[in-house]
């Protein structure tokens, strides 16, 4: 401990940040703490890492595809059905393992029908219907503690058939736009595929349509998710999800494997910036090569967040990716550690993640809002974050900090920044000039038409226009779609866990070149803007005011509730359209 005078006191603060306490060579770093009235099979889920050997396709509509439409009907045959997600008014307090008693059995599969279960870590799935032979209705569990944010699906499915043409049926989804019209696919994983072939989740279905429905609650019109599957096998254990699953446990099995290794452990000091009202722990890593004793030079600092919203699992692999490279023994990632500290939190809100939220944290509240709470004890994770990244800033320059997300609505990754109204050309300009950096890194997946700028009154509690006010000019919001690219090589093709992955490698890649002695490339991408600067006042010279309306309103409708995602009416929407023409 260091002791330090200041304002007339003597303040401690650790020299640097400690190694993690409490790990294990051999397991996680601490147990996974679930709400006591939780439910949780003792069974530890798992699936190999695999990448597909060609891009999977997004799914062409026919015309065709049915609506089923399910009345309310005492006949049918409930297979599942999961506790309420307000069966308990609030939070209460945790347990190692969730609920003590024992747990409710499934039905007896003394039939064919199939057996569902998702009490385990980041499941999802409230109740299964059996309509009919081969159709099951479901329904997914709402944010605990809430009443909705349906969107995030994970569960297992047993006593399968093979051949069998079986329907599923999601009817309970409240966003009335989703990439599954667009032609996004569920992802699908055997366990009979993976242990026989080394296949792990691939995208699967046929028949898919997504539509609104003739239920609702509260006022709200609910929509559903229907598809057609066949299962490769009898008697197999599968799963389905909206994304690729990454847990809490993941993480922390991830973090374990560089705190035991003697040469990354070196320059990744990881520790627990706070624990959440679960009483799961949130950790820091803090990146770089230590100085030596006659180094004097005052490093600049990079910020990486992720999943404050636990369904958007994309983030957790871009985050992988970010770590992988930057944890790697390439010559450029050891620069980076050279010239760089990187304070990163890999996972802001693992209690949502355990519990199979979409959106929220166990005070049944979007961590994203909340930046400028107050009240640490019920949004632990963000308090601590803003107040790490403040004292951070009063040693050293910011000089980016980027929250990473998934996109419900939007193909592509993209990105969220602020430019507040700011019409200081220097600043507009280079407030743009990373991510169009990025766009030419990575063209086929990074959509610079896509970035926006401007900053929405409802969007003042988040983490980029927070840190934004606090003084850091490089604020970001990193948009990754559930669903794949319409750019490049890669149209028409649903992204990977290596596609995310690689954002991370390409987010160093244009961090370099943004700070790269040699400006070249920084003036290049300047001059650059300053030319789509010029076409979109050309624009609103020429274009018809109807047509520019329209489009703004588009963009405001397809951002809408789709992430952090700014509703944005960004007067650059022409200028950023314009940037693969110029």
């Amino acid at each position: 401990i260091l002791l330090e005078y200041q304002l007339g006191r003597w303040v401690p603060r650790l020299r640097e940040p400690r190694d993690l306490y409490g790990v294990s060579s051999s397991g996680p770093l601490s147990p996974t703490r679930w709400p006591y009235h939780c439910e949780v099979i003792d069974e530890k889920v798992q699936h190999i890492g695999w990448t597909p050997s060609f891009p999977e396709p997004v799914y062409i509509p026919t015309g065709l595809e049915m609506e089923p439409l399910y009345p309310n009907s005492k006949e049918d045959t409930v297979v599942y059905l999961a506790e309420d997600a307000y069966k308990e008014p609030c939070f209460v307090y945790s347990r190692v393992g969730g609920n003590r008693t024992p747990l409710k059995q499934p039905v007896d599969n003394c039939d064919d029908t199939l057996m569902f279960e998702a009490r385990f870590e980041s499941g999802n799935l409230q109740k299964v219907v059996k309509v009919a032979e081969y159709e099951y209705q479901l329904t997914v569990r709402p944010d605990l503690f809430t009443n909705k944010h349906t969107q995030w699906f994970y569960f297992q499915v047993t006593n399968t058939q093979a051949g069998i043409v079986y329907r599923f049926t999601i009817t309970n989804f409240t966003k009335p736009a989703s990439l599954y019209n667009r032609g996004m696919r569920p992802l699908f994983y055997s366990e009979k595929e993976a242990n026989a072939h080394n296949v792990g989740w691939q995208r699967i279905g046929d028949q898919i349509k997504y539509y609104r429905n003739n239920q609702g609650q509260d006022g709200r019109h609910y929509f559903s998710l229907t598809w057609t599957f066949q299962f490769p096998h009898n008697k197999d254990t599968c799963y389905f999800a909206h994304c690729y699953p990454y847990t809490y446990t993941n993480l922390q099995e991830y973090l374990s494997s560089i705190n035991n290794d003697p040469v990354r452990s070196k320059f990744c000091k990881i520790r627990v910036l706070c624990h959440t009202l679960a009483r799961n722990m949130v950790y820091v890593l803090t990146i770089a090569t230590p100085l030596k004793n006659n180094d004097s030079r005052k490093r600049k600092a990079v910020i990486l967040t992720a999943r404050v919203h636990p369904g958007e699992t994309n983030s957790s692999w871009i985050m992988k990716g970010f770590l992988d490279y930057i944890l790697g023994d390439s010559s450029d990632a050891q620069l980076l550690r050279d010239t760089f500290i990187f304070k990163v939190v890999p996972m802001l809100n693992p209690d949502g993640v355990i519990v199979g939220n979409y959106r929220c944290s166990l005070a049944g509240r979007d961590l994203n809002r909340n930046y400028t709470s107050l009240l640490k004890e019920s949004f632990p994770s963000v308090w601590y974050t803003r107040n790490m990244i403040r004292r951070l800033m009063e040693k050293r320059e910011v000089i980016l900090y980027c929250d990473l997300h998934g996109h419900s609505k939007k193909e592509n990754i993209f990105m969220y920044g602020c430019d507040g109204g700011d019409r200081c050309k220097a600043l507009y300009l280079q407030q743009r000039i990373f991510p169009l950096m990025l766009s030419k890194n990575c063209p086929d997946k990074f959509s610079f038409s896509a970035c926006k700028f401007n900053i929405q009154k409802s969007k003042e509690g988040t983490g980029r226009v927070v840190m934004w006010k606090m003084g850091i000019r490089n604020s970001f919001t990193m948009e990754a779609t559930f669903c794949g690219s319409t750019l490049g090589n890669k149209r028409g093709t649903h992204f990977n866990t290596k596609d995310l992955e690689s954002m991370g490698y390409h987010f160093c890649d244009s961090l370099l070149d943004y700070c790269d002695p040699d400006r070249t490339k920084y003036y290049k991408c300047l001059k650059e803007l300053e030319e789509m600067e010029k076409h979109i006042n050309l624009e609103k010279v020429l274009d018809d005011s109807d047509t520019s309306l329209k489009e703004v309103t588009l963009d405001l409708e397809s951002s809408s509730h789709g992430s952090d995602s700014s509703e944005s009416n960004d007067s650059q929407t022409y200028l950023l359209k314009l940037s693969s023409q110029v």
